[in-house]
């Protein structure tokens, strides 16, 4: 199942953040990657697959990053980090515009230059609650153009995917990191292969 919706402007502000890796960030910043993996924060609706949210911001997370679990283009600026740090900065916003189920780990070796984590990586989202479907996002990411720091409050701590935020960001004037050109050819590329694995 592809759940796709038309494409619609971004809004002019966003209050929620779904948790990711600062280094995922950053190659969803630059444009590396457009593409993010999930199975919670999904549910069924109808018969559709679909997110709580498809607009959000991005909000970097450092305690459990893994150079193991990272190819090395991805290595430089890494950090290792015994805690969260005590402020947060929001620097992109995105747009989900599918989500596909992944249907098998061929699936996932034809997009091995889609993104920069490793097999382990990999492995491990396919392994973690097998009983459970693993879907790809197709994300187009929007810089801000100006890095929100927020504190990092206990509320945002814990293992969610979902973090409210306690100001709304503008996110009105956020710029595309990947051109429309280039993104169009990017994910008709990754929907047709993976197309190919049923």
């Amino acid at each position: 199942m592809n759940d796709k919706r038309p494409r619609m402007p971004l809004p002019e502000t966003l209050n929620v953040a779904l948790k990711e890796w600062a280094v995922v960030a950053r190659a969803l910043e630059d444009g590396r990657q457009t593409i993010l993996l999930r199975k919670g924060g999904i549910y069924e609706s109808e018969g559709e697959f679909t997110l709580e949210h498809r607009d959000f911001l991005i909000f970097p997370t450092y305690l459990h990053q893994n150079l193991k679990m990272l190819k090395p283009e991805a290595h430089a600026g890494f950090e290792p980090a015994t805690s969260e740090p005590d402020q947060i900065q929001l620097r992109l916003a995105g747009e989900v515009t599918e989500i596909v189920p992944v249907k098998s780990r061929e699936a996932m070796d034809a997009l091995d230059d889609q993104h920069i984590w490793t097999a382990p990586l990999i492995d491990m989202r396919f392994n973690y609650r097998p009983e459970n479907q693993l879907y790809l996002l197709l994300l187009r990411g929007y810089r801000l153009p100006r890095p929100v720091t927020i504190k990092n409050t206990p509320a945002y701590a814990g293992c969610k995917s979902w973090v409210p935020l306690a100001e709304p960001v503008e996110t009105g004037s956020a710029v595309a990191a990947v051109a429309e050109g280039e993104w169009e050819q990017r994910r008709n590329m990754i929907l047709d292969r993976l197309s190919r694995f049923g």
